[in-house]
Protein backbone atom coordinates (compact mmCIF):
# COMPACT_ATOMS: atom_id res chain seq x y z
CA UNK A 1 0.00 0.00 0.00
CA UNK A 2 1.32 3.62 -1.12
CA UNK A 3 2.09 5.84 2.03
CA UNK A 4 3.64 8.70 0.67
CA UNK A 5 3.08 10.50 -2.63
CA UNK A 6 6.09 12.44 -4.51
CA UNK A 7 5.23 15.77 -6.34
CA UNK A 8 7.90 17.41 -8.49
CA UNK A 9 8.21 20.84 -10.60
CA UNK A 10 11.25 21.06 -12.08
CA UNK A 11 14.51 18.71 -11.16
CA UNK A 12 15.14 20.73 -8.09
CA UNK A 13 11.42 21.49 -6.45
CA UNK A 14 10.35 18.50 -4.66
CA UNK A 15 7.38 17.81 -2.15
CA UNK A 16 6.82 14.17 -0.35
CA UNK A 17 3.18 13.48 1.37
CA UNK A 18 2.64 11.11 3.40
CA UNK A 19 -1.17 9.90 3.45
CA UNK A 20 -1.32 9.47 6.81
CA UNK A 21 -2.41 12.94 8.46
CA UNK A 22 -1.98 14.13 4.67
CA UNK A 23 1.08 15.44 6.34
CA UNK A 24 4.07 17.48 4.65
CA UNK A 25 7.25 14.98 4.99
CA UNK A 26 9.36 17.74 2.83
CA UNK A 27 9.66 20.21 0.86
CA UNK A 28 13.01 21.11 -1.41
CA UNK A 29 12.78 24.66 -2.92
CA UNK A 30 15.78 25.27 -5.41
CA UNK A 31 17.52 22.73 -3.64
CA UNK A 32 17.15 23.95 -0.67
CA UNK A 33 15.36 21.37 1.95
CA UNK A 34 13.01 23.63 4.27
CA UNK A 35 11.51 21.49 6.14
CA UNK A 36 13.57 19.76 9.10
CA UNK A 37 14.17 16.07 9.42
CA UNK A 38 12.26 14.59 12.79
CA UNK A 39 13.96 13.34 15.92
CA UNK A 40 11.15 10.70 17.38
CA UNK A 41 12.82 11.59 20.63
CA UNK A 42 12.07 14.98 20.32
CA UNK A 43 9.08 15.78 17.93
CA UNK A 44 8.33 12.95 15.16
CA UNK A 45 6.18 14.84 12.97
CA UNK A 46 6.87 17.41 9.97
CA UNK A 47 3.87 19.16 9.68
CA UNK A 48 0.87 18.04 10.87
CA UNK A 49 -3.04 19.22 9.64
CA UNK A 50 -4.84 20.30 12.52
CA UNK A 51 -8.69 19.23 12.21
CA UNK A 52 -11.43 19.56 13.75
CA UNK A 53 -9.80 21.85 16.62
CA UNK A 54 -6.85 23.62 17.37
CA UNK A 55 -4.64 23.54 20.56
CA UNK A 56 -5.87 21.74 23.52
CA UNK A 57 -9.27 21.25 24.91
CA UNK A 58 -10.03 21.29 28.68
CA UNK A 59 -8.54 18.00 30.34
CA UNK A 60 -8.46 16.51 27.00
CA UNK A 61 -12.35 16.78 26.35
CA UNK A 62 -15.20 18.45 24.12
CA UNK A 63 -19.05 18.98 24.95
CA UNK A 64 -21.47 18.59 21.98
CA UNK A 65 -25.01 19.27 22.73
CA UNK A 66 -24.65 17.85 27.11
CA UNK A 67 -22.18 15.42 26.10
CA UNK A 68 -18.44 14.90 26.34
CA UNK A 69 -16.15 13.35 23.77
CA UNK A 70 -12.28 12.34 23.89
CA UNK A 71 -10.87 15.17 21.81
CA UNK A 72 -7.59 16.44 22.66
CA UNK A 73 -4.78 18.42 20.94
CA UNK A 74 -5.51 19.69 17.88
CA UNK A 75 -7.81 16.94 16.88
CA UNK A 76 -7.09 13.54 15.04
CA UNK A 77 -6.90 14.69 11.57
CA UNK A 78 -3.15 14.28 12.39
CA UNK A 79 -3.63 10.58 13.08
CA UNK A 80 -5.95 9.33 10.16
CA UNK A 81 -5.06 7.80 6.66
CA UNK A 82 -6.64 10.27 3.83
CA UNK A 83 -7.77 9.27 0.57
CA UNK A 84 -6.33 10.24 -2.55
CA UNK A 85 -8.16 11.83 -4.59
CA UNK A 86 -6.49 13.83 -7.70
CA UNK A 87 -2.38 13.53 -8.61
CA UNK A 88 -0.75 14.97 -10.75
CA UNK A 89 3.43 15.78 -11.22
CA UNK A 90 2.83 18.64 -9.46
CA UNK A 91 -0.35 18.78 -7.63
CA UNK A 92 -2.47 16.52 -5.51
CA UNK A 93 -5.81 16.47 -3.15
CA UNK A 94 -6.26 13.97 -0.47
CA UNK A 95 -9.39 14.09 1.68
CA UNK A 96 -10.60 12.78 5.05
CA UNK A 97 -14.24 11.54 5.83
CA UNK A 98 -15.63 10.89 9.03
CA UNK A 99 -16.18 7.24 10.17
CA UNK A 100 -17.19 5.00 13.46
CA UNK A 101 -13.51 6.45 15.18
CA UNK A 102 -14.08 10.20 14.30
CA UNK A 103 -17.80 9.85 15.29
CA UNK A 104 -16.78 8.74 18.66
CA UNK A 105 -14.48 12.02 19.37
CA UNK A 106 -16.65 14.14 17.35
CA UNK A 107 -20.15 13.41 16.21
CA UNK A 108 -20.66 14.75 13.01
CA UNK A 109 -20.19 13.89 9.02
CA UNK A 110 -17.87 15.65 7.56
CA UNK A 111 -15.34 16.16 5.05
CA UNK A 112 -12.00 17.83 4.74
CA UNK A 113 -9.44 18.38 1.60
CA UNK A 114 -6.06 19.36 1.56
CA UNK A 115 -4.44 20.46 -1.30
CA UNK A 116 -1.16 20.51 -2.44
CA UNK A 117 0.43 22.81 -5.46
CA UNK A 118 3.99 22.68 -6.40
CA UNK A 119 5.44 24.72 -8.85
CA UNK A 120 9.36 26.50 -8.48
CA UNK A 121 10.15 27.94 -5.28
CA UNK A 122 6.28 27.67 -4.20
CA UNK A 123 3.87 25.64 -2.29
CA UNK A 124 0.61 26.08 -1.27
CA UNK A 125 -1.47 24.49 0.75
CA UNK A 126 -5.35 24.76 0.89
CA UNK A 127 -7.71 22.88 3.32
CA UNK A 128 -11.42 23.23 2.81
CA UNK A 129 -13.94 21.68 4.95
CA UNK A 130 -17.04 20.44 4.78
CA UNK A 131 -20.34 20.53 6.84
CA UNK A 132 -22.00 16.54 5.66
CA UNK A 133 -24.03 16.73 8.66
CA UNK A 134 -28.13 17.28 9.14
CA UNK A 135 -26.73 20.45 11.87
CA UNK A 136 -24.29 22.92 11.82
CA UNK A 137 -20.36 22.33 12.08
CA UNK A 138 -18.19 23.70 14.56
CA UNK A 139 -14.62 23.30 13.21
CA UNK A 140 -11.18 24.91 13.67
CA UNK A 141 -8.13 23.94 11.22
CA UNK A 142 -4.83 24.62 11.36
CA UNK A 143 -0.89 23.94 9.13
CA UNK A 144 1.68 23.40 11.78
CA UNK A 145 4.74 22.68 9.72
CA UNK A 146 7.94 22.51 10.75
CA UNK A 147 10.91 24.48 8.87
CA UNK A 148 14.65 24.43 9.57
CA UNK A 149 16.40 26.79 12.33
CA UNK A 150 18.76 27.29 11.27
CA UNK A 151 17.38 27.50 7.36
CA UNK A 152 19.74 26.52 4.87
CA UNK A 153 22.29 25.93 7.69
CA UNK A 154 22.73 29.86 7.98
CA UNK A 155 25.22 30.72 10.93
CA UNK A 156 23.59 34.08 11.07
CA UNK A 157 20.45 35.27 13.43
CA UNK A 158 17.18 34.51 12.43
CA UNK A 159 14.36 36.66 12.31
CA UNK A 160 10.28 36.87 11.40
CA UNK A 161 9.30 39.94 9.72
CA UNK A 162 5.48 40.94 9.85
CA UNK A 163 3.86 42.84 7.06
CA UNK A 164 1.77 44.79 9.59
CA UNK A 165 2.69 45.72 13.13
CA UNK A 166 1.56 43.12 15.47
CA UNK A 167 1.23 42.77 19.38
CA UNK A 168 4.48 43.38 21.59
CA UNK A 169 2.62 40.98 23.81
CA UNK A 170 1.06 37.48 23.58
CA UNK A 171 -0.90 35.17 25.64
CA UNK A 172 0.53 33.37 28.57
CA UNK A 173 -0.16 29.40 28.21
CA UNK A 174 -1.60 28.09 30.98
CA UNK A 175 -1.28 24.54 32.15
CA UNK A 176 -3.03 22.44 30.13
CA UNK A 177 -2.35 23.92 27.15
CA UNK A 178 -4.87 26.70 27.70
CA UNK A 179 -4.96 30.51 27.01
CA UNK A 180 -5.04 32.50 29.61
CA UNK A 181 -5.83 36.36 30.00
CA UNK A 182 -2.34 37.34 31.26
CA UNK A 183 0.10 38.53 28.77
CA UNK A 184 4.03 38.55 28.23
CA UNK A 185 5.80 40.61 26.57
CA UNK A 186 8.05 39.86 23.00
CA UNK A 187 11.38 41.64 21.92
CA UNK A 188 9.06 43.01 18.40
CA UNK A 189 10.93 45.77 16.80
CA UNK A 190 8.81 47.53 14.40
CA UNK A 191 7.87 44.54 12.41
CA UNK A 192 10.40 42.46 13.41
CA UNK A 193 10.99 39.59 15.60
CA UNK A 194 14.77 38.29 16.39
CA UNK A 195 14.61 34.60 16.95
CA UNK A 196 16.14 33.03 19.96
CA UNK A 197 16.28 29.63 21.68
CA UNK A 198 15.02 31.86 24.90
CA UNK A 199 11.94 33.08 23.41
CA UNK A 200 10.91 29.89 22.76
CA UNK A 201 12.03 27.97 25.49
CA UNK A 202 8.50 27.76 27.58
CA UNK A 203 5.74 28.00 25.00
CA UNK A 204 4.35 28.87 21.63
CA UNK A 205 4.09 32.57 20.88
CA UNK A 206 0.29 33.41 19.50
CA UNK A 207 -0.38 36.08 17.85
CA UNK A 208 -4.67 36.14 18.04
CA UNK A 209 -6.15 37.88 15.14
CA UNK A 210 -2.79 39.05 13.61
CA UNK A 211 -3.15 42.33 11.40
CA UNK A 212 -0.51 40.51 9.24
CA UNK A 213 -1.44 38.79 6.59
CA UNK A 214 1.90 37.66 4.87
CA UNK A 215 5.50 36.98 6.91
CA UNK A 216 9.13 36.32 6.04
CA UNK A 217 11.20 34.14 8.00
CA UNK A 218 14.50 35.46 7.64
CA UNK A 219 17.71 33.47 7.40
CA UNK A 220 20.22 36.31 7.93
CA UNK A 221 22.14 35.63 4.99
CA UNK A 222 20.00 36.25 2.01
CA UNK A 223 17.43 33.16 1.83
CA UNK A 224 13.42 33.94 2.99
CA UNK A 225 10.31 32.03 3.57
CA UNK A 226 7.65 34.31 2.76
CA UNK A 227 4.52 33.38 4.31
CA UNK A 228 1.00 34.68 2.69
CA UNK A 229 -2.24 33.70 4.71
CA UNK A 230 -5.69 33.04 2.92
CA UNK A 231 -8.76 33.24 5.78
CA UNK A 232 -6.40 31.54 9.28
CA UNK A 233 -6.74 35.00 11.28
CA UNK A 234 -4.20 33.15 13.77
CA UNK A 235 -0.03 32.71 13.26
CA UNK A 236 1.58 31.22 16.06
CA UNK A 237 5.76 30.29 16.45
CA UNK A 238 6.93 27.32 18.45
CA UNK A 239 9.97 25.24 18.56
CA UNK A 240 11.44 22.81 21.14
CA UNK A 241 15.27 24.12 21.49
CA UNK A 242 17.73 23.18 21.28
CA UNK A 243 15.74 20.97 18.29
CA UNK A 244 16.78 22.32 15.06
CA UNK A 245 13.32 23.38 13.77
CA UNK A 246 11.02 26.44 14.10
CA UNK A 247 6.98 25.95 13.50
CA UNK A 248 5.19 28.54 11.78
CA UNK A 249 1.53 27.96 12.21
CA UNK A 250 -1.58 28.77 10.31
CA UNK A 251 -5.01 28.41 12.38
CA UNK A 252 -8.26 29.88 12.33
CA UNK A 253 -9.08 28.33 15.90
CA UNK A 254 -6.90 28.43 18.84
CA UNK A 255 -7.16 26.18 22.54
CA UNK A 256 -9.70 26.83 24.81
CA UNK A 257 -9.53 29.98 26.99
CA UNK A 258 -8.68 29.14 30.96
CA UNK A 259 -12.04 29.82 32.05
CA UNK A 260 -14.04 28.08 29.53
CA UNK A 261 -15.97 24.80 30.14
CA UNK A 262 -18.94 25.55 27.62
CA UNK A 263 -19.90 23.49 24.46
CA UNK A 264 -17.76 23.24 21.26
CA UNK A 265 -20.44 25.64 19.62
CA UNK A 266 -19.27 28.13 22.02
CA UNK A 267 -15.25 28.16 22.32
CA UNK A 268 -14.06 31.24 21.44
CA UNK A 269 -12.76 31.17 17.38
CA UNK A 270 -14.80 27.77 16.45
CA UNK A 271 -16.20 28.14 12.71
CA UNK A 272 -19.58 27.24 11.90
CA UNK A 273 -20.85 25.41 9.09
CA UNK A 274 -24.61 25.58 7.80
CA UNK A 275 -25.55 21.99 6.63
CA UNK A 276 -23.98 21.58 3.16
CA UNK A 277 -21.62 24.48 3.43
CA UNK A 278 -17.56 24.22 2.99
CA UNK A 279 -14.79 26.87 3.49
CA UNK A 280 -11.47 27.31 2.29
CA UNK A 281 -8.56 28.24 3.82
CA UNK A 282 -4.87 28.23 2.46
CA UNK A 283 -1.28 29.18 2.82
CA UNK A 284 0.90 30.06 0.21
CA UNK A 285 5.06 29.37 1.01
CA UNK A 286 7.76 30.97 -1.58
CA UNK A 287 11.45 30.20 -0.83
CA UNK A 288 13.74 32.63 -2.60
CA UNK A 289 17.14 34.49 -2.39
CA UNK A 290 18.14 37.85 -2.44
CA UNK A 291 19.08 41.06 0.04
CA UNK A 292 16.96 40.28 3.18
CA UNK A 293 13.89 43.63 3.19
CA UNK A 294 15.03 46.13 4.96
CA UNK A 295 13.38 47.42 7.89
CA UNK A 296 10.36 50.36 7.51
Amino acid sequence: MMDTIRLTAGSLDVAEISLVGSELRSWSAGGVEAIWTPQPSVWPQTAPLLFPVVGWTRDGRARVDGETFPLGLHGFARRKRFALLERSADEARLVLEEDEDTRSLYPFAFRLEAHFALRPGELRVSLAAANRDARPLPYACGLHPGFRWPLDDSPFPHAIRFDREENREVPVIAPGGLFSDRRRAIPLAGKRLPLSAALLEKEALCFLGAASRRLLYDNGDGLVLAIELEDFPHIALWSLPPAPFLCIEAWTGHGDPEDFSGDLYEKPSMRILAPGESAVHTATFRLSRGEPPREE
